[in-house]
């Protein structure tokens, strides 16, 4: 099928070249004219590596041109950092048409900012957006055109808005994952499901010492220990104390599975951390202030977890601290910086309005 994958980053690097392998038509938009330029040269091309070896694939399109990359695909994924939502969304919203499908990967409740970004430029076209918990791969770039892959998602739980067109939206999404996409219902039960606002702040800030000390720092090895899992945990049960508390079900994949040798598989199957720490990729260099783990999954992804938290009166002492404790070594107060219910311009609405917005779209 038709694809369009949007960023110049690991996670869309990987999704081209992973659609490329599956024989879709793939178009790939990048704002780098340059670098844009320079792939062209290169044939339009990606090198995959991956556990089965090293695959060269041809893109059908690179370019910085969005509403060339955008006409006439079936899938539009974008799995930019949340925050670069805001403008791509504005960018895309006018170019959007009836039947696609935007799916983001995770995305910290941006399936709303996209939805909203098309409505408010006018754009009424029957489309559907999605999100989904966590990255479809454990990816990082080894060059400007050339990416490894050192795991695929075993299972997507994915939220729709709205609601309604589910279905439709689902069956599109798993054409590009075929086997692996999971309904777990609205959009805000998708957003719930994102794994890096849980795994990564307690990463980042109980790490801060060895991050300023050391050149490189494999975060996920030697920054995992049994204490820094154990606070994990609890800051997960806290998620889940949200999902249940808004009436969502199980399975609410917990990270706690992530570790685990043995039980319930999570989003990236059986022993993922340690096939993540073996390929050696995540020992780098960190800026402890400007890292993504910093800036979008605690910043915008705590923030969020604990406003939605307000509405279904939950307490999330945790999250909390953690944003506190971020926003200081930043100098920042994130929860005024951060993404909540009224950055979003829902803050006004009472439960059983953003279900019904949630169910319906911002049409209905």
């Amino acid at each position: 099928m038709k694809v369009a994958v949007l960023g110049g980053g690991n996670g869309s690097f990987a999704a081209a070249g992973d659609f490329a392998l599956q024989n879709h038509e793939v178009r790939l938009w990048r704002r780098d004219a340059s670098q844009v330029a320079a792939q062209r040269a290169e044939g339009s091309r990606i090198l995959v590596k991956d556990v089965n070896g090293r695959h060269d694939v041809k893109l059908a399109l690179v370019t910085t041109d969005l509403a060339e990359a955008v006409r006439d695909a079936e899938l539009i994924l974008c799995p930019t950092p949340a925050f670069a939502q805001a403008d791509i969304a504005r960018q895309l919203g006018p170019h959007l048409r009836d039947g696609q499908v935007v799916f983001l990967p995770p995305a910290t409740f941006g399936s709303m900012i996209f939805a909203r970004a098309a409505y408010d430029a006018g754009n009424r076209a029957d489309v559907s957006f999605a999100e989904t918990g966590t990255l479809p791969w454990l990816t990082r770039k080894h060059g400007p055109f050339e990416v490894a892959i050192t795991i695929r998602a075993k299972r997507l739980p994915v939220g729709v808005f709205p609601l309604a067109n589910a279905d439709h939206a689902l069956a599109v999404i798993s054409r590009a994952f075929p086997g692996v996409i999971e309904p777990c219902g609205d959009a805000l039960s998708g957003a719930l499901m994102n794994a890096g606002p849980i795994i990564h702040p307690p990463l980042i800030v109980m790490n801060a010492g060895p991050i300023e000390h050391f050149e490189r720092w494999d975060i996920h090895k030697e920054g995992t220990q049994r204490a820094i899992r154990r606070v994990t945990d609890a800051l997960d049960a806290e998620r889940i104390a949200v999902r249940e508390a808004l009436g969502y079900g199980a399975p609410h994949f917990p990270l706690a599975h992530h570790y685990a040798k043995e039980g319930e598989i999570w989003m990236y199957g059986r022993g993922s951390h340690d096939r993540l720490t073996d390929s050696g990729d995540w020992r780098e260099q960190l800026m402890l202030t400007e890292h993504r783990y910093m800036r979008e999954d605690l910043r915008l992804g705590l923030s969020f977890l604990i406003s939605v938290a307000e509405l279904a009166g939950v307490a999330t002492p945790l999250a909390r601290s953690f944003l506190a404790i971020g926003g200081a070594i930043c100098g920042e107060d994130f929860m005024k910086t951060g993404r909540t219910l009224t950055s979003l311009g829902l803050g006004s609405l009472h439960r059983a309005e953003l279900q019904t917005l949630l169910r319906k779209g911002f049409g209905g």
